[in-house]
């Protein structure tokens, strides 16, 4: 992957992440390797799986690297809003960017970041020590469930502190 225009490539791998909006919990971590087109083919991946475990998603937000054509239809085909942030010539119309459920979701899109920067800082996952997709895969799982850990103990703590509130 490069960094930019005139950069060297260098072998790196992409975090996918699948975040519920209602508490902010992972669904499901995968890592692949870096490509132009490793984020929109990690969608149907991702959904599928999903599927499987009994998680029926009806929107899904995701930034400007999903707005494609191809990504679009896949999830469209899985019956998924896709909330996709729109670039300039957007696969995305106005059917579905005028509810107000499109702006809610970009607005709850940004925790996600806030997933990925808790990995790379705490988690250790800024830079891996593991060679391959699998280990690396692995080991960001571990930490994607750590991060869940954590945030159930505060959503616990936060449920007990308005009970004691209300009290």
């Amino acid at each position: 992957m490069r960094k930019g225009k005139g950069r060297e490539a260098k072998l790196s791998f992409m975090g996918h992440a699948l975040m519920e909006n209602g508490n902010g919990l992972l669904m499901d971590f995968v890592v692949s390797r870096a490509t132009g087109t490793a984020e929109r083919e990690a969608v149907p991946v991702m959904l599928d799986d999903a599927r499987q475990r009994g998680y029926r998603p009806r929107t899904l937000g995701a930034d400007k690297g999903y707005d494609t054509r191809e990504c679009v239809r896949a999830m469209r085909n899985r019956g998924v809003t896709p909330h996709v942030a729109r670039r300039t010539h957007s696969a995305i119309d106005g059917r579905t960017t005028r509810h107000a459920g499109y702006r809610a979701s970009q607005k709850v899109r940004k925790r996600v970041e806030e997933v990925f920067g808790w990995m790379k800082t705490v988690g250790g996952l800024r830079r891996t020590r593991y060679r391959g997709v699998e280990r690396t895969g692995l080991a960001g799982y571990f930490v994607a469930t750590a991060y869940n850990l954590v945030r159930m103990a505060n959503l616990v703590s936060c449920e007990r502190a308005r009970a004691v509130q209300a009290v």
